[in-house]
């Protein structure tokens, strides 16, 4: 399926060969309709206030108001913009990922990055404006890691289970585990619709994978893969609900 131009875009960069090549690349992909850049966050600042944008790429390190304070500002808006970070540096991750970032691109751009960009942020968010949106929509998003000084994209659906571990999260996947800061609170609230289940105050679990529900001494375990995972009592009523809820849809299938 094709879809023509839909969605709105601000580039900001302060150096202008880096912001050139960043718009020409984005006027270059077809989902894009209409392009602004802006040389520093005041002029990215008064591109917003004139007009409705869907998704800010934004670069990090800029004099004034840097791209991780703009994009706190943004996040304070009635309608927030999609936030792509485009940087030449891979010690932002985390951060980015804190404030909601869609993505995280290292320089020098490419363009078919930048189209796995516009892909992620249209999964990410509707994009109502434009019924061509539905031709492009993709639904698992990705978490930003970092393996040995390289930024990884992790798409959502490789994930397993998550383990709490103080003010960071363990994501369990089926070849290896990894560590993000960000809270399972906010994910068990972020990835609630997406089939994950809280079942301790530390263990968050994708519902469709649990292979058994096992009573033993000290009370109930999941079963995921090979990994057994304590669930509390507090849990305990609304996990089997929604367990037999799951199995009756499947039979109805």
């Amino acid at each position: 399926m094709s879809a023509t131009g839909f969605l709105r875009v601000l580039a900001v960069d302060d150096e202008p060969p880096a912001l050139d090549e960043l718009a020409y690349h984005l006027r270059a992909d077809p989902r894009v309709a209409r392009l602004h850049t802006a040389g520093d966050a005041t002029e990215a600042l008064r591109v917003l206030r004139d007009g409705d944008v869907d998704v800010v790429f934004l670069d990090i390190r800029m004099p004034g108001l840097d791209g991780m304070e703009l994009a706190r500002v943004l996040r304070r808006f009635a309608r927030p913009p999609a936030i792509v970070f485009v940087t030449a540096y891979d010690d932002g991750a985390v951060d980015a990922f804190d404030l909601g970032a869609t993505d995280y691109v290292r320089k020098p751009v490419r363009a078919e990055r930048l189209a796995e960009s516009l892909r992620r942020v249209i999964g990410s968010r509707v994009v109502p404006s434009h019924p061509a949106a539905l031709a492009w929509t993709e639904e698992d998003p990705t978490i930003p890691i970092e393996l040995a000084g390289t930024t990884r994209m992790l798409p959502r659906s490789a994930v397993r289970w998550v383990e709490a571990q103080g003010d960071y999260a363990r994501l369990h996947t089926a070849d290896g585990s990894h560590l993000v800061r960000v809270s399972l609170a906010t994910l068990a609230e972020r990835w609630a619709d997406a089939g994950f289940v809280r079942i301790h105050r530390s263990y968050l679990v994708q519902l469709k994978l649990i292979a058994e529900l096992r009573l033993v001494n000290s009370g109930y375990v999941v079963v995921i893969d090979s990994a057994e995972l304590p669930v509390s009592r507090r849990h305990t009523r609304e996990l089997k609900d929604k367990l037999v809820r799951a199995a009756k849809q499947d039979w109805s299938r």
